[in-house]
């Protein structure tokens, strides 16, 4: 059961439905490109507003809950940071022009919170009554960071998915943007235009990305509350990082090694939690493993924010470094 009390969970799905109204409808509502200054602001704005959250949870519910949250958040903040690679891939593979992308991202993103909190609605449930399935999720998470460090190009090229395969068999769409319109007409024949498919494409692929993101953070809380929470936080800013960041995504080369660890410390977690939590029948005589020991929650926060802070700064360094060698 969540330890944060109900008046305050109330008041926060208020609030964070009213950003995400006031961002969609409001600042959202005339495509454009945002200025650098925009970009920082905004950014600023939603880091300010994740701090403070993490604050009044400290406040109403105790340190315990607002670490976990803080963990969560910034989990799910470096996630969605190399979740851009693909969503610029996307852009360009739809031919999305550059004033519209702000608005797609915004609905899109939109899509993915909704398919989001479904997901943590299930795994909520499933970990509730099958403890055991963090031996999944944990061998998952370390399986993935092996697959970070060992590189790939997944996200070098994209691929349709199988819904947006099938959309287009069953419905006409046009190959032309009609600025923000679903749907235009052609020689009297009404189409949809290719908005459509760009909003499943990052709403979909966005919640692929929660294969990852969702283990790794019912690692760190099982909190429902929590969870959501972080992920719409992180959701929140995501948009913005996408023009602020822009070119300078080549330029994280150590991301996926930052992320790599945080994943695989977080997936072995969930084995000792599981190890601890169940009785296995051919370890120690099918009684409790109360010796296995379970990671603190400050260890978590500690352990994500050198691996994160470490890649950044190394990404920086190699960077400046390579710069300086071509001069």
């Amino acid at each position: 059961m969540s330890e944060t009390p109900t008046a305050f969970m109330v008041a926060t799905f208020v609030v964070l439905a009213a950003f995400f109204v006031v961002d969609l409808f409001v600042i959202g509502r005339k495509p454009h490109v945002p200025s650098t200054a925009e970009c920082v602001r905004h950014i600023a704005f939603f880091v300010v507003m994740a701090l403070v959250f993490g604050a009044l949870m400290w406040a109403v519910a105790g340190s315990g809950p607002a670490i976990e949250f803080y963990s969560g958040w910034l989990t799910e903040y470096s996630l969605s940071v190399d979740n851009l690679f693909v969503f610029v891939i996307i852009m360009s593979n739809f031919a999305v022009p550059k004033i519209m992308q702000k608005y797609v991202l915004s609905v899109g993103i939109t899509v993915a919170l909704i398919l989001r909190g479904c997901f943590i609605l299930v795994g909520s449930a499933i970990i509730t009554r099958f403890t055991w399935v963090f031996f999944l999720f944990g061998a998952f998470l370390i399986v993935t960071a092996v697959k970070l460090v060992a590189g790939g190009d997944d996200d070098e090229e994209y691929h349709e998915n199988g819904l947006i395969r099938a959309l287009r068999r069953v419905m006409r769409i046009t190959d032309e943007y009609d600025g923000t319109h679903l749907r235009t007409v052609r020689d009297g024949v009404p189409f949809w235009t290719p908005l459509v498919v760009v909003f499943l494409a990052i709403g979909t692929t966005d919640v692929l990305f929660a294969f990852d993101s969702i283990p790794a953070i019912f690692g760190l809380t099982k909190d429902p509350f929590i969870v959501f929470t972080s992920n719409v936080f992180a959701l929140l800013g995501l948009q913005q990082l996408y023009f602020l960041l822009g070119a300078l995504l080549d330029r994280l080369v150590y991301l996926p090694v930052g992320l790599s660890v945080v994943l695989a410390f977080i997936g072995v977690k969930l084995i000792l939690e599981a190890l601890h939590g169940n009785t296995l029948p051919f370890i120690n005589g099918g009684r409790h493993l109360d010796w296995v020991p379970e990671v603190p929650t400050w260890l978590s926060l500690a352990v994500i924010v050198v691996a994160i802070g470490g890649a950044a700064v190394a990404s920086i360094v190699r960077t400046r470094s390579v710069e300086g060698a071509a001069k």
